[in-house]
């Protein structure tokens, strides 16, 4: 289904409308807010293979509408959000479609515009929250995706408690998703890109995404979570991670991140993989040291659900390094301007390197590299504060998968409505 511009601002206003309606208590009505999103988005991929496509080069323009209510009084509130996603080309052709910023028909030919909408119902008791309709999770099993011009949504019910200080459980269901660059809402698979090796039985997606898990701070400094996430008929994963920063002064710290992550078969796949990750970062005023291993081992790849984003450390600008065996090292450096009083700009460049990638029988390792620079500005203060400028490059060589060269330029500001 693809949305113009009249029937998306139907949509706003009938959701709008319908919040307004509702039988309500003033808090439903005073605690609401809503804001549009405006991301400007530029990005062009050189591939260096010199066969097929050479280029990859979209222009775009995105807008996000987003509307909370408040809740209504009593023992347990209810509450209705709206979100409404638009995407608008601004330059594209034939030959240089294909970066994921707008749809393309089977001809090849880039939208010209495209977008979706969804209503979420909520409840809340005490500290416990119900929502269910659109949504758009950040949890280590699944995380919704949000490196182009729209992010991927979800549809689904998610149970999320604060009862206890420092506790937070999730429990929930998801049924489709709706992808970056789609208008659609479609079963759910597992990406099998590069050298995963993942293979499928007689089903190759699935409607019923189900997690559950929680996240315990032991204190201003620990915190460790357990999730599980599995995807009906395909694959099962235990995902654990323990975060602990380290306050060395008042300008120094050390932090350490470790993830460890089992996936099996449910029935319908061959995936079998642990995943193990490490990071180790030194913040020093403006300056941040970080020193990454990743180790993926078993009889495939690491799974995830296609779409989204995942909880690898080595997940970067384009790879992830996930494939079958791949072991890979990662150095970064971050630096935050406001340590020479210019709040708002910030810099990083990180490099990783992976081999020992599953070629198959014969075949040499596999190897890859990555290097990624991001250069951001936020403007502080004025009539244009909180706009941000972004520009991100990346390059990626290997011996198994596409060699590229990628430039985006981002800008985006958020516009509180009420």
């Amino acid at each position: 289904m693809r949305l113009h511009h009249n029937t998306l601002c139907h949509i706003f206003l009938g959701s709008a409308v319908l919040i307004a309606a509702t039988p309500a208590s003033a808090a439903f009505i005073e605690d609401s807010k809503a804001s549009i999103d405006l991301r400007n988005f530029y990005m062009n991929r050189d591939f260096r293979s010199g066969n097929g496509q050479s280029k990859a080069e979209e222009w775009a323009q995105g807008f996000m509408l987003k509307m909370e209510s408040g809740y209504s009084e009593g023992p347990v509130g209810f509450g209705l959000d709206a979100i409404g996603l638009l995407g608008v080309k601004l330059d594209s052709g034939s030959g240089r479609g294909g970066t994921g910023l707008l749809p393309r028909s089977a001809s090849g030919e880039p939208a010209d515009d495209y977008g979706t909408a969804g209503l979420t119902a909520k409840a809340k008791l005490s500290a416990t929250t119900l929502h269910v309709g659109t949504l758009q999770p950040v949890i280590p099993v699944l995380m919704r995706n949000d490196s182009r011009l729209l992010p991927n949504i979800y549809r689904g019910a998610w149970l999320q408690s604060k009862e206890v200080d420092g506790l937070t459980l999730d429990l929930g269901m998801l049924d489709r998703t709706s992808y970056r660059d789609s208008s659609d809402y479609q079963e759910m698979t597992v990406f099998n890109g590069g050298l995963r090796n993942i293979t499928f039985g007689s089903n190759t997606t699935s409607d019923e995404f189900r997690f559950a898990g929680g996240r315990y701070d032991w204190s201003p400094q620990l915190a460790t979570s357990y999730y599980y996430g599995g995807l009906d008929g395909i694959y099962d994963q235990h995902n654990l991670s323990l975060v602990h920063v380290m306050p060395l002064s008042e300008s120094q710290s050390f932090k350490t991140d470790l993830r460890y992550v089992r996936s099996t078969d449910d029935g319908g796949s061959n995936v079998d993989n642990d995943a193990f990750g490490a990071l180790f970062t030194y913040k020093h005023g403006g300056h941040a040291f970080t020193g990454g291993y990743q180790h993926m081992s078993g009889d495939t790849g690491f799974a995830y659900v296609a779409g989204g984003d995942n909880a690898l450390i080595n997940l970067l600008q384009i790879n992830d390094f996930g494939n079958q065996d791949e072991r890979s090292w990662q150095v970064r450096y971050d630096y935050d301007f406001a340590a020479m009083g210019i709040p708002g700009l910030s810099l990083m460049t990180r490099y990783v390197s992976g081999d020992n990638v599953d070629r198959g029988a014969g075949a040499s390792e596999g190897k890859t590299w990555e290097r990624n620079t991001d250069i951001a500005y936020v403007i502080q203060s004025g009539p244009l504060k909180n706009l941000g400028f972004k520009l991100r490059n990346a390059t990626t060589r290997s011996n198994f998968q596409s060699d590229l060269d990628e430039n985006r330029f981002i800008v985006g500001y958020s516009l509180p409505l009420w």
